[in-house]
């Protein structure tokens, strides 16, 4: 299901949590950025330095997913190492947290120097959620 910026604001009343490791953008009005102490946790369990053990992506996702409910999340943005998030929708959903992906588009936008030079810069615009399959 994708949610437009506009049907989002309208259709979630609930919560929606920052689970990423980055900062919402200030489109991100219905998102809640996490206290900078419980991100500094957010950030470990989302980040790999080495191939993960047996049962450590479970492990983390379980952890991220008791953050949320913790924080009282209905709903949380996620995002950050592919093999990490089929793990962490599960998580999610197991414990009434809906899993979503925040969908932007790329558009790019070219500006003319004094000297006649060209330069193109792409701006990611955010545009809605992507709730994830399940």
């Amino acid at each position: 299901m994708f949610w437009d910026c506009e049907e989002s604001a309208r259709k979630v009343a609930e919560m929606i949590i920052n689970l990423t490791q980055h900062p919402k953008t200030v489109d991100q009005t219905e998102v809640l950025d996490l206290p900078s102490d419980i991100l500094v946790e957010v950030k470990h369990l989302l980040n790999f330095v080495k191939i993960p053990a047996q049962g450590e992506i479970q492990a983390r996702a379980t952890a991220l997913a008791a953050i949320a409910v913790d924080q009282g999340a209905q709903s949380a943005m996620i995002g950050g190492a592919p093999y990490l998030m089929s793990a962490l929708e599960r998580a999610l959903t197991a414990v009434g947290v809906r899993p979503l992906y925040a969908f932007s588009v790329k558009e790019s936008v070219e500006s003319v120097a004094a000297d006649g030079s060209v330069s193109k810069t792409n701006v990611f615009k955010r545009v809605g959620f992507v709730e994830a399959d399940q």
